[in-house]
């Protein structure tokens, strides 16, 4: 990087020189120079697979570098862990949340906070998130006495990040933001990075790993922009647009945005549509018609995941309008991966089911490689052969296999979960593609998602509020201003 001036010796808090991390033959990092400096956030973009997880696994000292040298606070670390980091006050809050489902989220404070032990210690961490919850998230709700498991996957991560955020013993100076606004709606998400901004200000340094570029847009100081391993650019705040991101990603900016094609499938449809009773006493009703893309919107945990449940299974039950439904989960890790499988194995469950091409009464293995390779190119999943296991994916890849799951199966509804949590802009595009191509084969798709941008792609949306529908959106009424007007509404209009 050249030579640095005093000053900037002063303000850097962490300093990578050269750092490296290769996991056998494979090189996840290549020669990594950065000064990740005091009182800053710095916003780190880049491609599924680029390195960025890896790359704060090493910060976090989880992993080891290969090669090259880390400095903390002007100081050479040469064995620098978990435990120096932790002295040097890094936090994580990694895209794969890290709480313990049968713990209280009080119990899950004192994982990483051991300090909170002896008489009223339960008191003092209860006390101690609830804090940190109004202070990140006004108005959340939460009691801090909560069964993690009981919790929205909203909910979990907005634990996860006031527990990062959390001081007990030594103070924190640098947090580590995977994909933190990946489950949040966009209300939440605002309230988060209003938050981050404020940390950056009184000198905590905050770095932001998101697929969402217009939240680097907004809250950065610097971009650090990742491909292959390596960094491919750095920009300064005032240069970092999403047009200047895509473009050192690698990637060409193209419109998303196609309520043309949705207006042009509305007019073309004379079918009857479906139509499913679902929530607690089946007072909310959805239609969707063969080939309609229909969007669930409104602000997280509405109801939307429990209509998409409900729909799955009236759909697939017994009796009138049974069909073939296949289902992207929102929260891989609990619902969507089987973790001890394959790549492969998780992309195509037929075997599983019955509903592999057989040869003599036998799983044609041959055809089930072919299906995996095309799929695997189609959805570009990468990082490691198909033949790994799933774990060792980063977590948008490991969503891409989920979504490449539902659309090589034989379902004629597809009901989708945030399906794009995680995945990187040039993956977006291409699932965004795949969706309208085989919407206009007649397949019917439901989708849930918190970002907003990508209900556009919908034929109509239905907003949600306390698991109810407030008010149904045609693609061209779903502006901001309407969608956020909506999710408020008390009841349905």
């Amino acid at each position: 990087m050249g030579a640095t001036t005093s000053t900037e010796e002063q303000r850097a808090l962490i300093r990578f020189e050269g750092v490296g991390k290769t996991f056998g033959r494979v090189r996840a990092l290549a020669d990594i120079d950065f000064a990740f400096m005091r009182g800053e956030c710095v916003g780190i973009a880049g491609h599924n697979g680029a390195g960025k997880s890896t790359l704060m696994a090493v910060l976090a000292g989880v992993y080891p570098p290969t090669q090259g040298r880390i400095e903390v606070d002007g100081q050479n670390a040469p064995h620098y862990n978990a435990n120096a980091a932790r002295e040097a006050g890094v936090r994580c809050v990694f895209q794969e949340l890290s709480l313990c489902a049968n713990l209280t989220v009080a119990e899950n404070m004192t994982i990483v906070h051991p300090r909170l032990q002896g008489r009223g210690w339960r008191r003092r961490a209860t006390a101690l998130m609830r804090e940190k919850l109004e202070e990140i998230f006004p108005g959340n709700g939460l009691k801090g006495n909560e069964l993690v498991s009981d919790l929205t996957l909203t909910q979990q991560q907005m634990v996860e990040i006031a527990r990062g955020f959390t001081v007990t013993d030594a103070p924190v100076r640098l947090v580590i933001l995977d994909e933190p606004t990946s489950s949040l709606d966009a209300h939440t998400a605002d309230q988060l990075l209003a938050f981050v901004r404020r940390a950056a200000e009184r000198g905590i340094t905050c770095l932001l790993i998101t697929h969402m570029l217009g939240e680097i847009e907004r809250v950065a100081d610097r971009v650090m922009v990742m491909r292959d391993g390596g960094i491919v650019g750095v920009l300064p705040g005032s240069e970092a647009n999403r047009a200047s991101i895509i473009q050192a990603m690698g990637q060409h900016l193209e419109a998303e945005k196609t309520p043309a094609a949705a207006r042009l499938r509305n007019e073309q449809r004379d079918e009857k549509p479906f139509r499913w009773h679902v929530g607690a006493r089946k007072h909310t009703s959805i239609e969707a018609s063969r080939g309609e893309i229909v969007g669930f919107a409104g602000l997280a945990g509405q109801g939307q995941t429990e209509a998409l449940l409900g729909i799955y299974e009236a759909a697939t039950g017994h009796g009138a309008g049974r069909m073939k439904a296949a289902f992207v989960a929102g929260d891989r890790g609990r619902d969507g991966v089987f973790p001890v499988w394959s790549i492969a194995q998780n992309l195509d469950l037929r075997w599983l089911v019955g509903g592999a091409k057989r040869k003599h009464g036998l799983v044609d293995l041959a055809a089930a490689r072919a299906l995996v390779d095309t799929w695997r190119a189609k959805i570009g999943i990468r990082g490691a052969p198909m033949s790994a296991g799933i774990l060792s994916l980063s977590g948008g890849n490991q969503q891409k296999v989920l979504f490449a799951r539902a659309l090589s199966s034989d379902a004629q509804l597809i009901l989708m979960d945030d399906p794009t949590r995680g995945v990187d802009v040039g993956t977006k595009r291409d699932i965004y593609r795949l969706v309208h191509d085989e919407a206009a084969k007649g397949r019917t798709f439901i989708w849930y998602t918190t970002e907003n941008e990508e209900l556009s792609h919908c034929d109509r949306t239905y907003v949600f509020r306390s698991s109810a529908v407030t008010r149904v959106l045609h693609a061209d009424e779903c502006t901001e201003e309407a969608l956020l007007a909506a999710s408020f509404e008390e009841q349905a209009a």
